[in-house]
């Protein structure tokens, strides 16, 4: 049963999704703290992290999954705790994670449809209705520009891009303001990243708020308006993409200071070596001479 606050209508330009110094913790397990960011209409905010970063955590808050312990979660502008995934949905927050919860052998009109099935008739005479469900499925796959060569086929017969596609279209279908997307790229080669990329894109310019997870900024900064980037539960910043550049996002990701320090450790190292390798010549040719005991 959900928890959350009666809703507020938030005011003019306010985020459809917003979090504020948000917090989780299990035991003496600090996952995420001090967390913030924003979710809005037209946009895509990234969140970049390396694993153990606290980014599974931060979307399962997101989704319903957690309740946060401390900070703020606001929904158009006002507080919120759900206290189930379904609660989330309901306000128009749905979440694809990367094993797409869809069943390979079945067509892709009932994975479409898995678990909100439309029905016609009355009573015992209620049943399935095929026709309605195929032509909306091909339709709304259409208008995300996906055209299917077949919706009785299995969906585990569609390639990775494929199937991330249509569970974005599912979930656009069934009233999502805000879609989190779980490492959507990270099983795919390049071309079929390419394509859930130009998806993301597309359900963007059509209005919904896109939270992408992601490891990778080379996929994040095409298609990201904002970037929030995670390191061991804490916020290292958030920037928007006139304020970072490319390099600077993949250096912050790959450590780079770190990465630095290592380089110069290895150069002392180096030095170190040679300077060995130079004394034990001097003391060899000083035996050699009879000049050392």
């Amino acid at each position: 049963m959900s928890t959350e606050t009666t809703p507020q209508p938030g005011g003019a330009g306010a985020p459809l999704l917003e979090v504020r110094d948000i917090a989780k913790y299990f035991g003496s397990v600090i996952a995420v703290q001090a967390i913030s960011t924003t979710v809005r209409a037209g946009e895509v905010t990234c969140v970049l992290g390396d694993n153990g970063a606290g980014k599974s955590t931060l979307i399962k808050i997101l989704s319903g999954v957690h309740q946060h312990d401390a900070g703020q979660f606001l929904v158009d502008g006002a507080p919120v705790r759900f206290g189930s995934p379904r609660a989330a949905l309901d306000r128009g927050i749905a979440t694809v994670y990367q094993d797409l919860a869809m069943i390979p052998l079945m067509s892709i009109w009932r994975n479409f449809f898995l678990g909100s099935e439309p029905t016609r008739g009355w009573g015992p005479l209620k049943r399935f209705d095929v026709e309605f469900a195929k032509r909306v499925c091909r339709q709304n796959l259409l208008d995300m520009g996906i055209d299917i060569r077949d919706p009785e086929q299995p969906v585990g017969t569609l390639s990775g891009g494929e199937r991330q596609s249509v569970a974005i279209a599912r979930a656009v279908y069934f009233g999502a303001r805000v879609l989190i997307l779980d490492e959507p790229t990270s099983a795919l080669g390049v071309k079929q990243a390419g394509v859930v990329l130009k998806y993301i894109v597309r359900a963007r310019d059509r209005g919904l708020g896109v939270v992408l997870i992601t490891h990778n900024p080379h996929h994040a900064y095409p298609v990201g308006d904002r970037f929030l980037v995670l390191k061991r539960g804490r916020s290292l910043g958030e920037w928007a993409k006139p304020d970072i550049s490319r390099d600077e996002l993949t250096q912050m990701m790959a450590g780079g200071a770190e990465l630095e320090q290592l380089g110069h450790e290895l150069e002392r190292d180096a030095e170190d070596s040679e300077l060995a390798a130079v004394a034990r010549e001097v003391g060899q040719d000083a035996k050699d001479l009879g000049i050392a005991p």
